[in-house]
């Protein structure tokens, strides 16, 4: 489980403001890639009840996902969101789109940090200081909370996406290579919010032209 134990550390060294930073989307091959940002407070003495629901996005059901951002709005000193269109990650390629994305989730927030917990992403010009952690959405809360509020946002994205292009199952499959999309994805070719640079998309447009 993750606890606060990195976030006072450095609370301690005279930064008062941390903030986790995380993404979701890098693998989908439709949609946008969503980062947040997200910065709790340097009061936390870490036992708080409704920080026991909050854990890596992965090993929580989409109900517990939804209640956990919901607490985070509640009780977070600020939360930033940055997303980068799927255009655009066949563009520059989804590690330059993932490190835009965080970035960007950063800028947004409405508290200025001091320093940046990442989960094990090297965010190369960068103006704060920051620490890339391995599985850090399991070990730092900061990092988890932004987890949440990447994956919460990025499938409301999508489920929305599923009104607009039907046929492709996007309210379940979140843009993810499940058999049944990849089956409609080569009996429909591509939609405008699919991924052209990732090899089945292509290889579907190639197939049927696309549309």
């Amino acid at each position: 489980m993750p606890d606060f134990s990195r976030e006072r550390r450095l609370h301690q060294q005279g930064y008062s403001l941390v903030a986790g930073v995380d993404e979701a989307g890098r693998g989908p091959l439709a949609g946008p890639v969503v980062a947040a940002a997200v910065i709790l407070s340097p009061d936390l003495s870490g036992n708080e009840p409704w920080l026991g629901l909050l854990d890596d996005s992965k090993r929580l059901s989409p109900a517990q996902r939804e209640n956990v951002v919901q607490l985070l709005h509640e009780h977070a000193l600020a939360i930033g969101v940055g997303q980068v269109s799927s255009e655009e990650i066949d563009r520059q390629g989804i590690g330059a789109a993932n490190i835009q994305a965080m970035l960007t989730a950063v800028a947004n927030l409405q508290r200025r940090p001091a320093f940046l917990l990442l989960d094990f992403v090297y965010l190369k010009e960068c103006a704060y200081p920051f620490e890339p952690v391995v599985k850090g959405d399991r070990l730092s809360y900061s990092i988890a909370a932004a987890s949440n509020v990447a994956k919460v946002t990025r499938d409301r994205w999508m489920q929305e996406a599923d009104g607009r292009y039907p046929g492709y199952s996007f309210a379940q499959n979140k843009g993810y290579p499940t058999a049944h999309h990849l089956a409609r994805l080569r009996e429909l070719g591509p939609c405008d919010i699919h991924r052209r640079s990732y090899a089945p998309v292509r290889e579907a447009a190639g197939l049927l032209g696309g549309r």
